[in-house]
């Protein structure tokens, strides 16, 4: 089976974010000790598209900016060099103690010292996102749209953001616009909004085409009864991560594709890899694999990215979550939380273990 794709759209792929910052510092080191920062704009939802963006694919972030500030400015300039078109409203800051930019502060963790992250969302201007700053009918009806994704993090960032992800959804299913959907929870945004979210959540997941998320995605966000309790090591519960993944499709048959990734953490520097992936009655499973990992933020995204291109390129099935599995691995050896493939080339070494010079 393959995912029929509108033709003769504009944009391959459209993502709803909110941007902001990370600093991270040099060399693993710990954010208490540290007096030089790497500072990067990132968003898990530009993490997921930069793997087709980078490789070609003509792709679209919608988000909110902070008239005239530097932050918002660096914003732009980074999602302009990684290949993305992106509009939304310019929000005035409101003075001091107005609206900016997120700000994730992150060390990478090195050996057995695990990695910490620290957000500061305080007046996080992307919680404004909201559907009337958008022409739905123009970007899905006009422009055309072959996939959307959403993410769980911007559909409960706010009651705006969750309204927004709601209409982008609505909007898609009307163009005929394939969805992609990852439930991606956070137990402090759905803090006292829990049946709210439960409902918003399904109605996105029944019209959605692919659905992506872990076993405490599944259960948190859409009520779904867990993995049974497996052996030892992840590779051994594989079986009870498919019949979680057949309860998900039984709830939500409009889905086409279902996917989780599979991760042991050995130390910060080095996981066992995998994935797991249902496409029609179809399984692909990649058992765990020993990756290297640079820093591990941003993993889950680029294999979402990877598949998702994989989906775009009208591959076979089998490749999709191959090149997904690839490309997170490849984004766990960056600094940045998103991986930036040279060429396709360069992912299917990886996917082949293939580490050997390229001259």
């Amino acid at each position: 089976m393959s995912i029929q794709l509108k033709k003769d759209c504009q944009w391959a792929l459209v993502v709803p974010t909110s941007m902001g910052l990370r600093i991270t510092p040099p060399a693993g080191q710990p954010i208490h000790t540290s007096s030089n920062m790497f500072m990067q704009a990132t968003s898990a939802e530009t993490n997921v598209a930069n793997v087709p963006a980078y490789l070609g694919l003509p792709t679209k972030v919608l988000t909110t900016f902070v008239k005239g500030s530097p932050i918002s400015q660096f914003i732009k300039d980074s999602l302009k060099s990684r290949g993305f078109a992106f509009e939304g409203p310019e929000v005035e800051q409101g003075g001091p103690w107005g609206y900016r930019h997120q700000i994730n502060i992150a060390d990478s963790g090195y050996g057995s010292r695990g990695p910490r992250v620290w957000n500061d969302r305080a007046g996080e201007v992307g919680r404004t996102l909201n559907v009337k700053d958008f022409d739905l009918d123009r970007l899905f009806g006009k422009e055309g749209v072959q996939i959307v994704h959403l993410s769980g993090l911007i559909g409960a960032l706010s009651k705006e953001t969750s309204n927004f992800c709601l209409e982008l959804a609505r909007a898609a299913k009307k163009y005929g616009t394939k969805i992609s959907f990852d439930l991606n929870h956070r137990a402090s945004f759905w803090e006292g909004r829990e049946e709210e979210l439960h409902n918003i959540f399904k109605e996105i997941a029944s019209v959605s085409d692919i659905l992506i998320g872990n076993e405490e995605d599944f259960q948190l966000c859409l009520g779904i009864e867990g993995p049974e309790a497996g052996g030892k090591g992840i590779a051994a519960k594989i079986d009870g991560f498919k019949g979680m993944i057949q309860n998900v499709k039984k709830a939500f048959p409009n889905a086409e594709v279902f996917a989780t990734t599979l991760r042991e953490v050995e130390s910060a520097n080095a996981h066992m890899w995998g994935g797991i992936m249902l496409e029609g009655n179809n399984w692909h499973v990649v058992e765990p694999r020993a990756i290297g990992v640079q820093d591990r933020i941003g993993g889950g995204d680029g294999f979402v990215g990877g598949m998702l291109y994989g989906v775009l390129k009208g591959w076979e099935p089998e490749k999709w979550i191959q090149f997904g599995w690839a490309t997170g691995a490849l984004a766990t050896t960056f600094i940045t939380d998103y991986g930036m493939p040279a060429d396709e080339d360069q992912v299917w070494s990886i996917w082949k273990g293939n580490a050997r010079v390229k001259r």
